[in-house]
């Protein structure tokens, strides 16, 4: 029996990125096909476009006929190994979709698994407690630095009587300041501070003047 069908095949089977290998093996050797026919049929062209009506003619013809059919049957078988490709890789892509998917979910397994885990080791009732204590710890140092910042003999608070009252005193002596710059900006800066000679306010003599000018 297993002369006549062959023994059982124990090797591995095959995968689709071994038969995406063989088919694009397929389709490389029909380009290489098809690129001899094309280089006949371009022979077979010019042949006859310098020759006269005739058998010879004819012959070529029909040659030209025969390889441009087996160029056809080439692109055919090509279009089919492409579809087939198309297929497998499709099939391959979904098979590694779900390859990601199984490893996410198993992922998704250990880390509820461990969630688990680690959320059995936490006591709420502890955690509300240590809040409690927490907020009184809070409350407590309020107290403690309201005690603290606590001033003394503080003045009587100014009403806006008072208020209005400064403010205008402030006003007429900034204005009384402001008077006086302009004063004393008439004066040199360096007779600001000394008594000025009391020659310079008399008015001249008209007598001494005229004298002097006869």
């Amino acid at each position: 029996m297993n002369r006549l069908f062959g023994g059982r095949n124990t090797g591995p089977k095959p995968t689709l990125n071994d038969a995406l290998g063989n088919v694009q093996t397929r389709m490389d050797s029909i380009d290489v096909n098809i690129a001899k026919v094309n280089s006949e049929l371009a022979t077979y062209q010019q042949k006859l476009s310098k020759m006269r009506d005739g058998p010879g003619k004819s012959a070529i013809k029909q040659r030209a006929k025969a390889c441009l059919e087996r160029r056809r049957m080439y692109e055919s078988q090509k279009d089919q190994l492409m579809s087939q490709s198309w297929n497998m890789e499709q099939a391959s892509m979904m098979q590694d979709n779900l390859r990601n998917t199984m490893t996410t979910v198993d992922a998704m397994k250990t880390t509820t698994k461990e969630l688990k885990k680690q959320y059995g080791k936490v006591d709420i009732d502890k955690i509300e407690k240590l809040q409690d204590e927490m907020a009184d710890l809070m409350d407590i140092g309020n107290e403690i630095q309201e005690s603290i910042s606590r001033s003394y003999d503080l003045p009587e608070e100014v009403d806006e009587a008072e208020l209005d009252a400064e403010l205008e005193a402030l006003g007429e002596d900034v204005g009384f300041e402001d008077g006086l710059g302009e004063s004393s900006s008439e004066i040199p800066s360096y007779l600001q501070d000394a008594n000025p000679p009391q020659f310079i306010d008399e008015p001249p003599e008209h007598n001494k003047v005229k004298e002097a000018a006869g």
